[in-house]
């Protein structure tokens, strides 16, 4: 394998895009190896990088099936039961408290 073609960031040629961009058009690399680099660069560190795909190469995006519909839904469910009163709160529980706002102030108290 031979050494990537890099661009300059703004610079990159038509026909490749990040996997961003793949996303917002709907589709996926699908298997291909990483087709040229972008470099931004900066002034202190070292460039930032980012990696491009061929565009024709680039497959749809899977759709989403009842049985991952379902497993998502249960995952953001479980986000939002607080551990402590185990009671959904309605909202995903910030991962920096690790409980609902009632349980995590300390003049109230949790309800059971």
């Amino acid at each position: 394998m031979g050494t990537l073609p890099v661009y300059r960031w703004r610079l990159a040629p038509d026909g490749y895009a990040t996997y961003r961009q793949l996303r917002a058009l709907g589709l996926r690399p699908g298997g291909q190896d990483v087709a040229a680099q972008l470099e931004r660069p900066r002034r202190r560190r070292g460039p930032l990088v980012a990696y491009l795909y061929r565009i024709d190469r680039a497959k749809p995006v899977r759709p989403m099936t009842p049985g991952r519909w379902a497993a998502l839904a249960k995952a953001n469910a479980a986000r939002r039961v607080c551990p402590e009163c185990r009671r959904d709160v309605g909202y995903v529980i910030p991962p920096s408290l690790g409980m609902c706002g009632s349980c995590a102030a300390p003049e109230d108290q949790c309800a059971a």
